[in-house]
């Protein structure tokens, strides 16, 4: 397939480039500056100058594409306006190409919100956090456009070794010597390692029908106490984490950051079953440790 992927340098992209082009697909991702081109060019994809605020500049490179991965966000203020423009161009043209290409919409696991001890699967209801409550009319669009195969993956809480959503927690042991956990640190996390996660997207795009739906839950949830005391101790920290408020969190970081408190298990059962995907990371303690 030739594939064109948005955010291609970040955390989530850059797996997902470099695990269509061991697959042998033919890769572009967009690519704001000089140093992101470098870095797709290094990873044996095309890059092609552009930004997702301006795709007028891009977008006919669409139609050379038979696949569009969507995995670009800033966590920003403005993400749902930004996104919204991006579809409003983006849908339309792949609509008209009438060649039924994918387009592969990166959800998330905070749109189901709390799960508490129900296991959320592909047909939990969504209740999204406030500020991602954007993101659920815009899969919807996605999936419901006409000629084009859209397909929807939920991320869990996305790691790999102490970078990811680990990150803050190895920043705090290094630097505080104790780790800050948002809550009571009893909250459970869904997680997928970043690899696994690519491989998920690749399957995907190669496999899954129109309407499409998928969470990447390799580990259906585990509590984030349990994860902080296995980075203090890596770090030799002390092991007890350090309640944050809720509210203080989301003051410093932004009201997306109240996804961190969310207790939350997640099913990936039905990307095993249909895409035959098989995540090979699913004890991050030991990996961790």
């Amino acid at each position: 397939m030739k594939t064109l992927v948005l955010g291609g340098t970040g955390s989530i992209g850059s797996a997902v480039v470099a695990a269509l082009v061991r697959r042998g697909h033919h890769v572009a991702g967009l690519a704001r500056s000089d140093a992101a081109a470098r870095r797709l060019a290094a990873m044996g994809a095309e890059p092609l100058p552009g930004d997702i605020r301006a795709p007028e500049r891009w977008l006919p490179a669409v139609d050379r594409a038979d696949g569009v991965v969507h995995a670009a966000t800033d966590f920003g203020s403005d993400m749902a306006a930004l996104d919204r423009g991006l579809m409003d161009a983006l849908l339309p043209r792949l609509s008209a190409n009438a060649r039924g290409q994918a387009l592969l919409y990166t959800g998330g696991c905070w749109l189901y919100g709390a799960t508490g001890d129900a296991i959320a699967t592909e047909l939990h209801p969504f209740d999204p956090l406030p500020a991602f409550a954007w993101m659920v009319p815009a899969l919807r669009r996605v999936l419901a456009a006409p000629g084009v195969r859209g397909i929807v993956v939920h991320p869990a809480m996305v790691f790999e070794g102490v970078e990811g959503v680990f990150a803050r927690f190895a920043d705090d042991a290094r630097s505080l010597g104790r780790v800050r956990v948002v809550g009571d640190g009893r909250a459970r996390w869904p997680l997928v390692h970043r690899h696994d996660l690519a491989e998920l997207y690749a399957l995907a795009l190669e496999r899954a029908p129109p309407g499409g739906c998928y969470n990447a839950a390799a580990i259906d949830g585990l509590p984030v106490g349990a994860i902080a005391r296995a980075i203090a101790r890596r770090f030799g920290a002390d092991e007890t984490p350090v309640p944050r408020a809720v509210d203080a969190a989301a003051a410093e970081l932004g009201e997306w950051a109240r996804g961190y408190a969310l207790d939350q298990r997640m099913s990936g059962d039905k990307a095993r079953r249909e895409l035959g995907w098989r995540p090979l990371w699913r004890e991050p303690l030991a990996d961790l440790a």
